[in-house]
């Protein structure tokens, strides 16, 4: 594996081995005192839930308190211990974005939308963010950072040849090709890679509210990691996955510009040579061997990864612009609720754990919640 730049993070290969060992959700939780009726001692072991709540006209609602919710895990009910809407808290922001051919045409807008997204969403002086794109590789273009000059470098950087991926070929999704030593590199787009990498290097290791960000057709060819391996890596690092779907057009060209940013590097397991996966062959893939008569629907792929982790997918297009999405998306970051209780000996054990919340009152059933639908313990 080839390193990051000094300024880039350093990421330990024994990392990406193993999942963390201690779920973050079950880690030692500092609850904010927003009043004495919800502080929770420092040794209570909390699991945060954070959550959406709209009517049924789409509007949020943010009037709602603890009363109103009714909470069951493994359809035992649960006592909620901790409530408020936690605005003050440190925000993450991951973006994750597809450069391969068949988006080539969207990267544009998407650079321009993400960049005034990043300026509005970093308000707070603990607020961070950074940048990765993917296709035959995942590299990141930005560490994380609080730095808006940064991660408006970063963003110039989109499509770009990373210089340590020495493929060549005219398109990254469907073909393979050789490089300069004769081996044979196969062509993919790791979106679940990127999305596993992410969570697991990046998020795991951050508190408060943190979200990715997925530009994406959904298509995934080659990745090592599974769809399930993504998103259970998303929910043990408590992490809100959102998509902006592309349609995608015809794979035409690759990007072949050669500039590097200082900052940037490719992350993934020890042995990828290069960053990412490229030539991972399918090995747990969605598209096995890289077959192209496999074909998944990447909308409901990202439906999928959105919906078990608590997030949303937004389709781009004409009526609903990239701009407008990313507008209603720090919308819902900036008015969610967060719930937290104490999980009793068998919602504590090792494994997965289904949530379900509900409203108290007939009067609230017209409204829809959204969060995630379980979260993991042990390893």
């Amino acid at each position: 594996m080839h390193s990051l730049s000094q300024t880039s993070m350093s990421l330990a290969a024994t990392a990406l081995l193993t999942l963390p060992a201690v779920l973050h959700a079950q880690q030692t939780t500092h609850a904010p005192a927003a009043s004495a009726a919800t502080t929770i001692s420092v040794d209570t072991k909390l699991v945060n839930i954070p959550v959406v709540v709209r009517d049924n006209k789409g509007a949020l609602v943010q009037t709602l308190n603890k009363a109103d919710f009714s909470l069951q895990v493994d359809g035992k009910p649960q006592v909620i211990r901790y409530f408020d809407q936690d605005k003050d808290l440190p925000l993450t922001v991951g973006l994750l974005v597809d450069t391969s051919g068949s988006m080539s045409n969207m990267l544009e807008e998407e650079r321009t939308a993400s960049s005034a997204f990043l300026d509005q969403m970093m308000s707070g002086k603990q607020d961070k963010a950074f940048l990765i794109q993917f296709s035959r590789s995942v590299e990141l273009l930005q560490d994380l950072t609080d730095s808006k000059p940064k991660l408006q470098a970063g963003l110039q950087e989109l499509g770009t040849t990373n210089p340590n991926d020495h493929s060549t070929g005219a398109d990254p999704d469907d073909r393979d090709s050789s490089n300069s030593s004769g081996h044979r590199t196969h062509g993919g787009t790791l979106l679940y890679d990127a999305a596993f990498l992410a969570a697991d290097e990046m998020m795991a290791k951050q508190n408060g509210r943190k979200a990715l960000v997925l530009l994406t057709d959904g298509e995934d060819r080659n990745s090592r990691e599974r769809i399930t391996d993504a998103i259970e890596t998303a929910q043990r690092a408590d992490t809100i996955i959102y998509a902006i779907y592309f349609k995608g057009e015809q794979p035409h060209q690759d990007y072949g510009g050669n500039r590097s940013g200082g900052n940037r590097g490719s992350i993934g397991f020890p042995g990828s040579g290069g960053g990412g996966y490229p030539g991972a062959g399918g090995r747990r893939g969605g598209n096995p061997g890289g077959d192209p008569e496999s074909h998944v629907d990447g909308k409901k792929m990202l439906e999928r990864m959105t919906r078990e982790t608590g997030g949303r997918m937004f389709e781009a297009s004409k009526k609903q612009p990239v701009a407008d999405i990313y507008a209603e998306i720090g919308r819902e970051l900036r008015s969610q609720y967060r719930l937290g209780y104490t999980p009793d000996k068998d919602a504590e054990a090792d494994g997965y754990h289904k949530i379900d919340l509900a409203f108290t009152s007939p009067d609230k059933k017209k409204f829809f919640v959204q969060t995630r639908e379980g979260y993991y313990t042990g390893k």
